[in-house]
């Protein structure tokens, strides 16, 4: 593009500065007491050759100073730059023709001016960002091209008609061109930022299921483990078992729902599977429970305490109000770090303490470290990858590591309002 604008600003340029030459060429002075050639019907007899000796005074090029032909060339020129700076170029062209048209006087040189005005123009009109601007400029243009028709409008003869309508064609055509591919693309840019919110919500999910499913599924496998090895010699413990399977079965059902509800379109009810009886009234329940959040932390810790893993909960501070996603984001903190003490440090002692500051949320789950568990291998490492996109999310930072002493810490600071 760049290329075609200097080649038709040259191209202009070049026609506009030779046609001012010949028509200054044109204009000379005859020598004195002869009559110079007139239009009309009446024939006119040519005159005698000039004396001897005498030269005629045609000045620089034809009568034109050298600063009237760097004028003539700059009526073009700006053209090389109509795409980039479509308003610049414009005044400058405007500026340039009625100067050089005032003193050259009407011509030849119109029809190539005009061009370069119309030309001009229409980059205004159709690459400029600044539509009111554009507007303007175009409309003040023409408005002093008028009010100066007589210098600055070429005389139209039919040979120029075919010529103007061919202009017009071509800069229609390029107009099209230009809004379509504007439209592309716009479409283009509209169907990326449309894939990278789905990406972006299909990650948000993921890890919405993540959290939900690694939690209560490893916490349902050591139950149902224990309930195995005591149900013969001590059936009371093996029920207990089974029941803090039963309940983390629950609570994951209600969490998956209240993600699934997120996938389900507009006026459609999401398939639960509830049953019938007491326990669909339990589910139904569980459905209608909201997100988790602070206040869910002290029975999420006691699920964990029930498997055997012993667990200090400390609450310190004033807590206050927190948004919904704050709240949620410090319970899946809390939520992962136990998790992960589960699968990767049996035997540990776990600390958890939420520790309330008038502007933040100091959340910090630290083990004594153990043994790995079987399920261990299953990791992939998106747990805290999410916890950290999560908590950044919010405002907030995570940072998680093994602590000098021996074990693991998760350390997580949320802010209690929404970042800004």
């Amino acid at each position: 593009m760049w290329t075609a604008d200097v080649i038709l600003a040259f191209v202009l340029a070049v026609c506009t500065v030779g046609t001012a030459v010949r028509q200054g060429d044109a204009s000379m002075v005859v020598p004195p007491g002869k009559t110079p050639l007139v239009e009309g019907p009446v024939p006119v007899p040519v005159p005698p050759p000039p004396p001897a000796g005498w030269v005629p005074d045609l000045g620089p090029v034809g009568h034109l100073e050298p600063w009237q032909i760097v004028l003539a060339a700059l009526t073009a020129l700006p053209l090389a730059a109509r795409r980039r700076y479509p308003l610049t170029a414009f005044g400058a062209v405007i500026v340039t023709t009625l100067l050089f048209n005032q003193r050259l006087g009407a011509g030849d040189t119109t029809v190539y001016t005009f061009l370069s005005c119309v030309v001009a123009a229409y980059s205004a009109a159709v690459y400029s960002p600044h539509r009111l601007r554009a507007l303007v400029g175009v409309l003040t243009g023409a408005g002093l091209i008028a009010a100066f028709a007589e210098e600055n409008f070429p005389y139209v003869t039919p040979g120029v008609v075919p010529f103007l309508l061919l202009v017009g064609v071509g800069l229609g055509a390029n107009a099209t061109h230009v809004w379509k591919q504007r439209v592309h693309a716009l479409e283009v840019r509209q169907e990326a930022a449309t894939r990278l919110a789905l990406d972006r919500e299909r990650a948000r999910i993921a890890r919405e299921l993540h959290d939900i499913v690694t939690h209560n599924v490893s916490v349902m496998v050591i139950q149902a483990g224990a309930a195995r090895k005591v149900m013969d010699a001590a059936p009371d413990r093996a029920r207990e078992a089974l029941l803090a399977v039963e309940a983390g079965g629950r609570t994951a059902m209600a969490e998956l729902r209240q993600v699934m509800g997120l996938l389900t379109p507009a006026g459609e009810e999401p398939e639960t599977g509830a049953g019938t009886g007491a326990g669909a009234g339990a589910e139904d329940d569980a459905e209608l429970a909201p997100q988790p959040g602070l206040a869910q932390v002290p029975a999420l810790v006691g699920r964990v305490r029930a498997t055997g893993v012993p667990v200090e909960l400390t609450v310190t501070g004033t807590p206050v109000p927190l948004p919904a996603g704050v709240g949620l984001a410090a319970y899946r903190v809390v939520q992962e770090a136990l998790t992960n003490t589960v699968k990767h440090a049996a035997g540990a002692t776990v600390r958890v303490v939420l520790e309330h500051t008038p502007d933040a949320l100091h959340v910090v789950v630290t083990d004594t470290g153990g043994a790995a568990s079987p399920s261990a291998r299953t990791g992939t490492g998106r747990g805290l990858t999410g916890l950290r996109e999560r908590v950044t999310l919010h405002g907030g930072t995570l940072s998680a590591g093994d602590r000098p002493t021996g074990g693991y810490r998760v350390d997580a600071v949320l802010p209690t309002g929404e970042p800004s």
